[in-house]
């Protein structure tokens, strides 16, 4: 080989060495920046908690109230509280996200734990039910720092650790609303749990179910110092340098940082119709019938729960729900944290929504079944008390292998279609946009998911219809809803899986690539 040639080869190894260099510096994680995700995470435990805490009490809040002519009445009239809160929620979302891609996440997100905190004390203090649905409608309001969050986690995050920090809402959601369940279970009524310490206290026997939400407004208030003191502003708006900037520039940089430098513009925001492309609306629908299948079984829950067993039910306590609520969390902080990203880094954000869908399908089947036992327990009472115990055991166990179940396809699924929705963001500066249009489809979606379930609950328990007519009914239409999701997902491209906002290639242009 002559001297010239050995040269080039040279020169060549030196040019591509900092390239394999590069390559295999971001593939190695970022460590996750803590001093603005825990905040972040604080002010996210808000919602959770304060909504799932009304969940283990809501049955007997409403057979208080004096509104339901009998048991099997009381789903109608929680589908009403449910859908009340869902409906202004739908209404404010895109206001709360564009808001944010303006003015900021931190200003926002303050405003919405604010009206959280307000909103949480005053459902504590409901005798009435147009009451309750006023405050549950005030909740609505203030339940868009979901989207916001999303966007800020976004924006603090890399391609190296995105499904990492991504995963840490999902994570706190269900955390919190296993925190949540407890706290509503356990501390629901106090002067009759606990009459010991709130025996005599005339405003708790008055309000039962106010220190529940007592404890949920604490942690809004815990969230709100976070964020005005720990948590710093996460959005950037980047400004279109000169052109005699980006010739200085390019003239000093190394070469491999020209392209970048050089091909900086002014970020504006997209305009719905440019941002609804058809894969947007693809990944959209198929989360609309997600969402409308998980809301309909998961509103339902709490009902078919305390429902008692000659009607389909369980007939378990509020204590038991928040107990049958809160175990299935145990496990989220591993599946969330360690499963998860695992996964994701491995096959891909698509991949991990098709297993999440596909571990709905024997849950949702299952769950009415439990029913048979429960009414088989109540039968026996009185009877032998090792068989009884053994028996509850049983069920106990099974119910929670159950849950685990749910709250496994729950995760994989929901995590999923939030880093979809994030990856198919044409800019950081659309993410807030992008975040709350889906918040927003998935709000108008439970508008509609309580009425159904609740009203077709109720039709299917006072009716003698054989299977699946029956108490089944709402279960399986459901598992019905989750196999067209699933089916619908298989005509999802695979450009999902990788953060547009951060390609130079427009995300348009990978849709037609993948299609």
């Amino acid at each position: 080989m002559s001297q010239s040639d050995n040269g080039l080869s040279l020169a060549r190894s030196q040019q591509d060495a900092p390239v394999e260099l590069e390559e295999r510096i971001v593939a190695k994680e970022t460590p996750l920046p803590w001093k603005q995700v825990i905040p972040l995470v604080a002010m996210r435990l808000a919602e959770p908690i304060n909504f799932a805490l009304i969940l283990p009490f809501l049955y007997r809040m409403i057979e208080d109230f004096g509104v339901a002519e009998t048991p099997k009445d009381i789903s109608y009239y929680a589908s009403i509280l449910f859908m009340s809160f869902s409906i202004s929620q739908a209404m404010t979302v895109m206001y709360w996200g564009r808001l944010s891609d303006r003015i900021g996440r931190r200003p926002v997100l303050i405003a919405g734990l604010i009206g959280t905190l307000a909103v949480s004390i005053l459902f504590g203090v409901c005798k009435t039910l147009p009451m309750a649905i006023l405050v549950r409608l005030a909740a609505g309001v203030f339940a868009g720092n979901a989207a916001v969050m999303k966007s800020a986690m976004a924006e603090i995050a890399d391609d190296t650790n995105r499904s990492r920090m991504m995963a840490l809402l999902p994570l706190t959601w269900n955390f919190g609303s296993m925190v949540g369940s407890g706290v509503g279970g356990i501390f629901s009524n106090p002067a009759t749990q606990f009459p010991d310490l709130f025996g005599n206290s005339k405003l708790f026997t008055y309000f039962p179910y106010l220190l529940p939400c007592l404890i949920g407004s604490t942690v809004a208030a815990f969230g709100l110092v976070a964020g005005i003191f720990k948590f710093d502003e996460a959005l950037i708006k980047p400004t279109q340098p000169t052109q005699e900037e980006i010739i200085g520039n390019t003239e000093e940089m190394p070469l491999l940082t020209q392209s970048t430098a050089t091909s900086v513009t002014p970020v504006k925001q997209s305009s719905m119709r440019s941002l609804l492309t058809p894969l947007v609306v693809r990944v959209m629908v198929t989360s609309a019938f997600m969402c409308l299948a998980y809301t309909m079984c998961d509103q339902l829950y709490p009902i078919f729960a305390a429902t008692d067993p000659r009607d389909g039910g369980l007939g378990l306590d509020p204590r038991s729900i928040g107990l049958s609520l809160g175990v299935e969390g145990i496990v989220v902080v591993y599946i969330q944290l360690v499963v998860y990203p695992r996964l994701e880094r491995k096959f891909g954000v698509l991949y991990c929504y098709r297993r999440g869908l596909s571990f709905a399908i024997p849950y949702l089947v299952s769950m009415p079944f439990l029913s048979m036992i429960a009414l088989h327990l109540k039968n026996q009472a009185g009877t032998s008390a090792t068989s009884m115990v053994v028996e509850t055991v049983v069920m106990w166990v099974i119910l929670m292998s159950i849950m685990v179940m749910r709250v496994t396809s729950n995760v994989m699924a929901y995590t999923s279609t939030s880093l979809m929705i994030t990856n198919m963001a044409p800019s950081r500066a659309d993410l807030g946009v992008m975040n709350g249009a889906q918040l927003l489809s998935m709000s108008v979606v439970r508008i509609f998911a309580p009425i159904v379930s609740g009203s077709m609950w109720s039709w299917s328990i006072k009716h003698l219809f054989p299977f699946p007519l029956n108490s089944h009914l709402v279960w399986t239409l459901s598992a019905m809803l989750i196999a067209v999701a699933l089916k619908l997902s298989y005509r999802i491209p695979e450009s999902v899986n990788k953060f547009a906002a951060d390609q130079l290639k427009p995300i348009a242009n990978a849709e037609e690539a993948d299609d």
